[in-house]
């Protein structure tokens, strides 16, 4: 898998997570380690490290490997690891665009298409699941068959805050627990990782795109789902962010409501990623 920028040209990033994740989920050592880390008490122990002041000494070395211009972000003295992770843009580095019938990134990420058929398998983090494994509300599922989804895949080098793409009213948020399993003594194999992992999800009832299922999944051990408590929303509004670890969002349309933009298709068709921004177009209305 590739990840392109829109003018057509392969993007060029660290790539050193992703790589990471294979040795953790893809062999038996990989797999006993990550057992251990998601023990509660280790994940609170992880996640007190990441916010202490000492933390800071890994927060200059990280900006390097992943090339991040810090211009864009606000501050540059950061209480903690976490701190700086979860940091701010500046006004005006993400505008959004102002046409109401255009569909915008809800963060900066990869993105990837995928039309929703009976038998579509969704890619997250490498792993297959149906539209009944991924939701757990099988009455939502027949809604959304030959409708869209955009999977937003969001590194450890982006933007972690997420961000309304309409105006519109919020159902309440359902949480579905995290679960890690793993390996099968007896076929020598092991359930996905992303099938179990915390996920959020909330109907959004917007003013320009229908009901949009807008879901949020955590990253492994300290990751963290942060929703804000807001009923109803408005374009550009932050929804939430993500604490330390790589995440995803992932968007499911109603048929005939939007049409993903065709550089998006054509990469997503070659099993490719496009990297876009916080705001930026993806789609637009039907």
């Amino acid at each position: 898998m590739a990840v392109f920028l829109r003018n057509g040209e392969e993007a060029v990033y660290n790539q050193s997570q992703d790589q990471q994740l294979k040795v953790l989920y893809g062999t038996k050592a990989g797999r006993a380690l990550v057992k251990v880390l998601t023990l509660p008490a280790v994940s609170k122990l992880g996640s007190c490290a990441l916010s202490s002041p000492v933390s800071k000494v890994a927060i200059k070395p990280f900006i390097k490997a992943n090339n991040i211009d810090m211009s864009q972000y606000e501050g540059n003295d950061f209480a903690s690891y976490n701190a700086f992770f979860t940091r701010h843009i500046k006004d005006g580095m993400r505008p959004f665009e102002k046409d109401p019938s255009i569909l915008c990134a809800p963060c900066d990420s990869k993105v990837t298409y995928v039309k929703i058929e009976d038998d579509t398998r969704l890619i997250v983090k490498n792993t297959a699941y149906t539209l009944d494994e991924l939701l757990l509300t099988p009455s939502l599922t027949d809604e959304y068959k030959g409708g869209t989804c955009l999977i937003f895949r969001l590194t450890v080098d982006d933007y972690h805050h997420y961000h309304f793409f309409d105006d519109g009213v919020a159902e309440k948020e359902h949480i579905i627990p995290g679960e890690f399993h793993t390996v099968n003594p007896i076929a020598n194999d092991y359930f996905p990782i992303y099938k179990r992992n915390t996920r959020h999800f909330t109907m959004l009832h917007t003013k320009h795109f229908d009901d949009v299922i807008f879901m949020e999944v955590g990253a492994l051990m300290v990751g963290k789902i942060v929703n804000h408590p807001i009923h109803t929303f408005h374009k550009g509004e932050e929804k939430g962010l993500f604490e330390f670890g790589g995440s995803t969002i992932i968007c499911l349309f109603k048929k005939d409501i939007i049409k993903v933009d065709d550089d998006i298709i054509e990469h997503s068709n070659h099993h490719d990623e496009v990297k876009v921004r916080l705001g930026e177009r993806v789609g637009m209305r039907l």
